[in-house]
């Protein structure tokens, strides 16, 4: 593949990274057209050079930086135009390994994160690349909408996955694609880090779910002290009664919700391994005017 491939596609990258922010919250600092102040300090520093701000970075160490941490780790100057793109955004919004696993789904291979000889053997006997690209993107949909913070960022992602199909697609029949547009919400990071996973059980365990935890042990604490008091018909036994309806709520409740907490962790497995796919569908409504 020639440089000529990676130029094209760094370009239309770093119009969905934007420019300049410094977000107090971003663990890495100040950010620069995707590249963020930690990172830029690594890089100089493998360089031998000293530390500067990431607002002065070059062209010239943009470009060296998207195509040693992402082009190149996904190797894709050996896939085809078009999806050599679309992999390459994936990586740069939510890292090479990721980017590469929704691949890997859309060919049907093990979906370990690395571009090795098996992966690039089921690329080049997938020829349909146009229903490939869309295959990759839809995988990539299904985990930001299963991310925290969609309901933020949610239009401004999808507006760029909607643009990344457009050109993608238009390039891998050789012609192309529209230019692709900044959002603030199309340049936030979407890491497996903001998966909205279901929260971990009182104890800690399954077996403190199904049992109600902390409150179900306090409960049954207490109908043990007054179980001997208990058979006189007084208030105390309505007391009782009570502690076990109570006792069976809370049990019904923490069976209840340890359903629901092991189909939703599925669904997280299923997104983490690149296995989970939306509908690209609802993208058609996506605006280029959209914010």
């Amino acid at each position: 593949m020639s440089s000529e491939q990676f130029d094209e596609a760094l370009k239309r990258v770093l119009v969905h990274e934007g420019g300049y922010a410094d977000h107090p919250a971003d663990p890495g600092g100040a950010t620069m057209k995707g590249v963020t102040q930690r990172v830029y300090d690594g890089w100089r520093r493998r360089q031998g050079k000293a530390l500067a701000s990431v607002r002065h970075i070059t062209n010239a160490e943009v470009a060296a930086i998207y195509r040693f941490q992402y082009w190149d780790e996904i190797r894709a100057d050996a896939m085809p135009p078009g999806v050599d793109y679309v992999v390459f955004d994936g990586a740069v919004n939510s890292g090479p390994a990721q980017s590469v696993k929704w691949l890997q789904r859309a060919l049907g291979v093990a979906a370990d994160g690395q571009v090795g000889a098996a992966t690039l053997d089921a690329l080049d006997r997938h020829r349909d690349h146009d229903r490939l690209i869309a295959d990759i993107l839809s995988r990539r949909l299904a985990m930001l909408k299963a991310l925290r913070t969609w309901p933020h960022f949610g239009v401004g992602w999808s507006r760029r996955v909607a643009e990344v199909k457009r050109h993608g697609q238009a390039a891998a029949m050789g012609s192309v694609g529209p230019a692709p547009t900044w959002s603030k919400a199309g340049a936030q990071p979407a890491t497996l880090d903001d998966l909205a996973t279901a929260p971990a059980p009182i104890g800690g365990s399954a077996g403190a779910v199904a049992g109600g935890g902390s409150a179900a042990v306090l409960i049954d604490q207490a109908k043990d002290t007054l179980q001997p008091m208990v058979g006189s018909g007084g208030w105390l036994d309505t007391i009782f009664a009570g502690l076990v309806a109570a006792g069976v709520a809370v049990a019904i409740g923490g069976a209840v919700y340890g359903i629901w907490a092991s189909r939703r962790n599925r669904k997280v497995a299923a997104v983490v391994s690149g296995e989970a796919t939306a509908d690209l569908s609802e993208l058609r409504h996506i605006g280029r005017a959209v914010a």
